[in-house]
C-alpha cells in the first residue's frame, strides 16, 4: 500500500514537471513565434524602403535624334518629316511604363502607396503627353481646319487622357499603352511611301498653336513654385469706366501660398513637365528645322531647351527646402520656378517671331 502511494507521488511530481515544462516550452514558443514575425516585417520595411528609394530616381535626358533614328532602323521604317516627335512622343510615354518600378501613381501597396513625389513626376510628364498628343490629332497631322483627324490620332488622344490613377478595370498603364500602340500605327503608316493617309504639316501656325499651350503649362507652374514662399494676388474690384480721372482703382489683396505638404509635389511635377518638355523640343527642332531657320528661330528653341534641361540637375538635399527668398536656407521651388520663367519668356518670344510673316 505504501508503495502505491510513493509510486503515485513520483508520478504527480513528474507530471507537474512535465506540465511545467510544455509551458516553458510553449511560452518560449510563442516569445520565437513574435520575434520571427518581427523580423519578417523588419525584413519587408527595409526592402520597401530600399525599393522606394530607388524607384524614386527620375529618368535620365536621353538623345532625341540618336533614339528616332535607332528605332527607324529596327523597325524598318524610313525617316521622314514627323517622324522624330512622334518616336519621341513614344518614347516619353513608355518611359511613364518602364522606368523602375513602374507607373507608380496608381499603386494600392508600398512602397508606391507612400510615395508622392514620383507620382507627382509621372504627372508632370502625363500632362505634356496630353498636350502633343492633342495637338498631333487637331493641328500636326491636318492640312486645315475642314479637314478629316487621322483614325489612329483620334484613338490615341483619349487614351492618354485616361484617369491617371486607375488601379484595375482598365489599369491606366493598360490605357496608355493603347495610346503608344495608336501612335505607332500611325507613324509605322508615316514612314510608309505607299500609304497616303498618314500626314505631318510642319507648318509655322501649328507649331505656334501647340507653343501656345506650352507658354500657358509654363506660366502656371511658375506661378505656383513662386507661391511656395507666399505671394500677394491683386485683383481689381472695379472696372475702368467706373474709375474716377486722376484716381487710381481699388485693388484686392490676397496672399497666395502653397499649403507646406505640397510644395516637394508641385516641385515635382515641374520637373516631370521640364523633363518631358525638354526631350519634345529637341523632336521639334529636327522636324520643323526649315520652318525655324526661316524664321530665324532655332536659337530661340535652343534657348527653352537650354533652360528646361538645366532644371533637371541633380537634388542633392534629401527634401526639398523651402527657405525664404533671401535667407540662410535654399528655397529649391524659387530656383526652379527661375528656370520655368526663362524658358517660358523664351516661348513667348519664339511664338513671335513665329507669327511674323
Amino acid at each position: 500500500m505504501l508503495d502505491w502511494k510513493n509510486r503515485t507521488g513520483k508520478g504527480e511530481a513528474r507530471e507537474r514537471v512535465d506540465s511545467k515544462g510544455t509551458a516553458t516550452r510553449g511560452y518560449l514558443g510563442g516569445v520565437l513565434a513574435s520575434r520571427a514575425v518581427l523580423a519578417v516585417i523588419g525584413l519587408y520595411l527595409v526592402v520597401t524602403i530600399l525599393l522606394g528609394w530607388y524607384w524614386s530616381e527620375e529618368p535620365s535626358l536621353f538623345p532625341v535624334q540618336q533614339n528616332a533614328q535607332a528605332a527607324a532602323e529596327h523597325e524598318g521604317h524610313k525617316m521622314v518629316v514627323g517622324y522624330t516627335t512622334v518616336e519621341t512622343l513614344k518614347t516619353v510615354a513608355g518611359t511613364l511604363l518602364h522606368k523602375p518600378g513602374g507607373y507608380i501613381s496608381n499603386d494600392r501597396f508600398p512602397p508606391g502607396l507612400w510615395m508622392d513625389n514620383m507620382p507627382s513626376w509621372e504627372y508632370g510628364v502625363l500632362v505634356q503627353v496630353r498636350d502633343l498628343s492633342r495637338a498631333l490629332r487637331k493641328d500636326f497631322a491636318r492640312s486645315q481646319s475642314q479637314s478629316a483627324e487621322d483614325a489612329d490620332l483620334a484613338k490615341a488622344e483619349p487614351k492618354f487622357n485616361f484617369d491617371n490613377k486607375s488601379w484595375i478595370l482598365p489599369s491606366s498603364e493598360s490605357e496608355f499603352q493603347e495610346g503608344i500602340n495608336a501612335l505607332s500605327r500611325y507613324q509605322t503608316r508615316l514612314s510608309d511611301p505607299n500609304q497616303s493617309g498618314a500626314l505631318f504639316y510642319a507648318r509655322a501656325d501649328n507649331l505656334n498653336n501647340w507653343l501656345g499651350d506650352v507658354a500657358t503649362r509654363l506660366g502656371s507652374l511658375s506661378q505656383r513654385l513662386s507661391a511656395s514662399v507666399g505671394r500677394v494676388k491683386l485683383n481689381s474690384t472695379l472696372k475702368t469706366e467706373t474709375v474716377a480721372p486722376g484716381q487710381a482703382p481699388q485693388v484686392d489683396e490676397e496672399i497666395v501660398e502653397t499649403p507646406w505638404m505640397q510644395i516637394d509635389n508641385v516641385f515635382y511635377e515641374a520637373r516631370g513637365q521640364a523633363w518631358a518638355l525638354s526631350h519634345l523640343l529637341r523632336a521639334i527642332e529636327v522636324d520643323f528645322a526649315d520652318v525655324l531657320a526661316k524664321k530665324n528661330a532655332t536659337v530661340s528653341v535652343r534657348q527653352i531647351i537650354r533652360e528646361l534641361e538645366a532644371s533637371q540637375e541633380p537634388v542633392w538635399s534629401p527634401m526639398i527646402l523651402n527657405g525664404s527668398g533671401f535667407g540662410i536656407l535654399a528655397n529649391h521651388s524659387l530656383v526652379m520656378a527661375n528656370y520655368i520663367s526663362r524658358a517660358n519668356a523664351a516661348v513667348i518670344d519664339l511664338r513671335q517671331l513665329l507669327s511674323q510673316g
